[in-house]
C-alpha cells in the first residue's frame, strides 16, 4: 500500500491529497496487468464502475479502429464514461504490457469534486479528442496548431511600382489568388482577384496602373505562431478572406485563404459570413441565417470550445446588422450625419447563446432637437431593429433596443445622460443604462460615440465604481437547496410557472459573475470589453486575489458550458432554446460541481457587500 501511496502522490489530482486521504485511496486500489493488445473498455459499453491510472506501460484510445491518443504513465482513462453516466465513448485497447491501479467509483467520486479533481477534470477532457469529431474540427477549428502549419505555397510578392498586368500574370502563373505589395515605408498591401475585378473589370484602372492603384493597404497580418482559430475569428469579423502570415524579421511567409480554414461542408461560418455579404434583401437574410443554428450545432460537435461558439454568434449578428444598415440606407438615402450603431451587454462583450437578445443603441453626431437627423435615425434604427427581430435575432423584450427613444439619441445627448447617471447613482434606469453602455461595442458608423464609451471605461470615479458595485450585488446566485436522491441537499429550482424545477443558469449563474467582472475590471483600469480578460484584469491589478478571480472563470466556463449545451439539445429537438435546465437531467458530480460554484461566486458577492458598506 505504501507503494502505491507513494506512485499516486506524484499524480494529480492525487497530489493535493494530504497523507490520510492518500492512504485511505492507496488502500483500495486493485492492482491489474492486461498483455499487449488487450482491450480494457470496449466502445460503446455501459459506464465504467471503476477508473485506472497507469503505471506502466501505455493504453491507446480507439475510435471505430481508428487511434486517437495514446496514454502513458500516471494518466487516467474509463472516468469520462463513469462521470457522466454515458456509453464508453472509445475503445481502450493495451498498447503494451499494461499495469495499472483500478479505483472504484465510491473512492474516486469525492476526488473530482475538490477543486484539483475538477482543474484536472478541465485540463485532460479538454486535451482529449473526442469520437467522431476530428475531421470536421480539422475543418472549423483548425487552430489546434499555428497558422504556420496551414500554410501551402510561398506567397506571390510585388513591389509598389509593379503594374496590375504583371501581377495579375505573376498570380495566374503561380496559381495564387492574391499577391502582397511590399510598401516602401514599412509592411504590405494585397492584392486580390477580387480587387482585380473590381478596379480594372468593374472601374476601368488601366492594366499598365501601379498596383497600389488596386490593392487594399495595409493588410491586416498575423504571426507564424497565432492560434488558427483567432485568426479565423478575425477574418469573419473583418469580412475579409486573406491573412498574409508575417515572421518576426517583417519577410512574408505565405497567405492563409478562407479556403484554408473551411471544411468541404457548407455548414462552416464563412460559408455562412459570404452568404450574408451576397444577401440582396432581407428574405435573402433569412435564408443564410437559417443556416445558424445547423452550424452553432456541428461546431459544438466538433468540440470548438463555447467561447469561441458565441463569438461566432456574435460575429454573425454583426455581419446580419451592417448589411441591414446598409440595405435600409439604400432605400432613405444618406445619412445627414455621421452615426454609430453600438451593440449592449453579451452581444457587445461577444458572449453569446442562441437564446440571447439582441441589445443595441444608436448614437448619431449632430443637433438632438434636429428634426430631419432624428427623424432619419429613427427611421434606420425601426428598420434595423425589424429586420433582426424577422430573421431570427430577438430584440431585448425590456426595450433595451436602438428603436426604443431610450437607446437613440445624439452624441451630445448621450454624453449628458451618463454624465446623469454617474452623477445620480441611486436611480434604477441609471443602473440598467450604465451596465449596458460599459459592455457596448460600436458594430458600424464612424461617429464619435467611441469617444463617450472610452470616457466610460476611463471614468475611474466613485460614483460610477458604486453604482457597478451595486449591479454587482443584484444578481445572486441560488445557494439554498433542493433534495435530490443521491445528495441530501444540492439546487434552488423555480417554483411556479412553466419553468416550476428548472434552474435558471442564466440568471442564477452567468449575470452575477459578468456583473462582479464588470466592476472589476473598472476597478482594475481594463478596457476589455470580455468577462474573462476583465477578471484577470482585475487579478493582475489586485482588484481580487488570484483565486477569486480563478474560481469565478472556473465557475463562469461551467455556467456557460451548461447553457450551451442545454440550447444545443433543444434546437436539436426543435425547441425553441432558453436557459432553464433541469437539475435532474445532470449527473451528481455536475450538480456537485454546480452547488459549490454558487457558494463561490456568493462568497465573492459577500466580500464585495462588505466593502459596498464600509467603502
Amino acid at each position: 500500500m505504501h507503494e502505491i501511496a507513494e506512485f499516486l502522490r506524484r499524480q494529480p489530482p492525487f497530489d493535493d491529497l494530504d497523507e490520510r486521504e492518500l492512504e485511505r485511496v492507496a488502500g483500495t486500489a486493485e492492482i491489474e496487468y492486461f498483455p499487449s493488445g488487450t482491450t480494457i473498455l470496449g466502445q460503446d459499453e455501459e459506464p465504467p464502475e471503476h477508473v485506472r491510472v497507469i503505471v506502466r506501460g501505455s493504453v491507446e484510445l480507439v475510435d471505430r479502429g481508428r487511434v486517437l491518443d495514446v496514454l502513458g504513465e500516471g494518466d487516467m482513462f474509463g472516468h469520462p464514461s463513469m462521470l457522466a453516466g454515458l456509453p464508453t465513448g472509445f475503445e481502450a485497447r493495451a498498447q503494451e504490457d499494461l499495469l495499472c491501479y483500478r479505483l472504484s467509483a465510491e473512492t474516486v467520486i469525492g476526488l473530482f469534486a475538490r477543486p484539483a479533481g475538477l482543474r484536472y477534470l478541465s485540463r485532460t477532457l479538454l486535451a482529449r479528442p473526442r469520437p467522431d469529431g476530428s475531421a470536421l474540427l480539422a475543418g472549423v477549428d483548425p487552430a489546434q496548431g499555428p497558422v504556420r502549419a496551414l500554410l501551402r505555397e510561398p506567397p506571390v510578392v510585388c513591389e509598389a511600382g509593379t503594374t496590375l498586368r504583371d501581377a495579375a500574370r505573376a498570380m495566374a502563373d503561380a496559381g495564387a489568388s492574391s499577391a502582397l505589395v511590399r510598401l516602401p515605408e514599412r509592411g504590405f498591401g494585397i492584392l486580390t482577384e477580387h480587387d482585380l475585378g473590381l478596379r480594372v473589370v468593374a472601374d476601368g484602372t488601366p492594366n499598365d496602373a501601379p498596383v497600389t492603384e488596386a490593392m487594399s493597404a495595409p493588410a491586416y497580418s498575423t504571426g507564424p505562431d497565432s492560434p488558427g482559430t483567432e485568426v479565423m475569428l478575425e477574418m469573419l469579423d473583418r469580412g475579409i478572406r486573406h491573412v498574409p502570415v508575417i515572421s518576426p524579421a517583417g519577410e512574408p511567409l505565405g497567405i492563409l485563404t478562407d479556403v484554408d480554414l473551411l471544411a468541404v461542408e457548407t455548414r462552416t461560418p464563412f460559408w455562412l459570413r459570404r452568404s450574408i455579404d451576397r444577401a440582396a434583401d432581407v428574405e435573402e437574410l433569412r435564408e443564410a441565417v437559417g443556416q445558424l443554428n445547423p452550424t452553432v450545432i456541428a461546431l459544438h460537435d466538433a468540440g470548438l470550445p463555447p467561447a469561441r461558439i458565441s463569438s461566432i454568434i456574435a460575429i454573425v449578428a454583426d455581419a446580419v446588422t451592417r448589411h441591414l444598415i446598409e440595405l435600409s440606407m439604400r432605400e432613405l438615402g444618406p445619412a445627414p450625419c455621421p452615426f454609430t450603431w453600438l451593440a449592449l451587454g453579451s452581444l457587445g462583450r461577444r458572449e453569446v447563446t442562441p437564446s440571447s437578445d439582441v441589445d443595441s443603441a444608436l448614437a448619431w453626431d449632430g443637433e438632438a432637437e434636429d428634426p430631419e437627423q432624428r427623424g432619419y435615425m429613427r427611421d434606420l434604427a425601426g428598420r434595423v431593429t425589424e429586420g433582426l427581430a424577422a430573421i431570427g435575432f430577438a430584440a431585448d423584450p425590456h426595450g433595451a433596443t436602438a428603436a426604443d427613444p431610450l437607446f437613440e439619441r445624439s452624441v451630445s445627448a448621450w454624453r449628458q445622460e451618463v454624465h446623469d447617471c454617474i452623477e445620480n447613482p441611486g436611480d434604477q434606469k441609471a443602473l440598467i443604462l450604465i451596465s449596458l453602455l460599459y459592455d457596448a461595442r460600436a458594430v458600424y458608423g464612424s461617429g464619435s460615440a467611441s469617444e463617450i464609451l472610452g470616457e466610460l471605461r476611463h471614468a475611474r470615479r466613485r460614483g460610477l465604481l458604486r453604482l457597478l458595485l451595486r449591479l454587482a450585488l443584484v444578481h445572486r446566485p441560488p445557494t439554498g437547496f433542493l433534495r435530490f436522491r443521491d445528495s441530501p441537499r444540492d439546487l434552488v429550482v423555480e417554483h411556479s410557472g412553466e419553468h416550476r424545477g428548472h434552474l435558471d443558469i442564466k440568471e442564477g449563474g452567468v449575470l452575477p459573475i459578468a456583473a462582479i467582472a464588470r466592476f472589476a475590471g473598472l476597478a482594475a483600469g481594463a478596457l476589455t470589453e470580455s468577462t474573462r480578460e476583465r477578471l484577470r484584469a482585475a487579478a493582475d491589478a489586485g482588484r481580487l486575489t488570484p483565486i477569486e478571480a480563478q474560481t469565478l472563470e472556473e465557475a463562469y466556463d461551467l455556467f456557460w458550458g451548461l447553457r450551451l449545451e442545454h440550447q444545443i439539445e433543444q434546437m436539436r429537438q426543435g425547441s425553441t432554446p432558453d436557459d432553464f435546465i433541469d437539475p435532474k437531467a445532470l449527473n451528481p458530480l455536475t450538480r456537485r460541481y454546480l452547488r459549490e460554484a454558487f457558494h463561490a461566486v456568493r462568497s465573492v458577492q459577500r466580500a464585495l457587500a462588505n466593502e459596498l458598506t464600509y467603502g
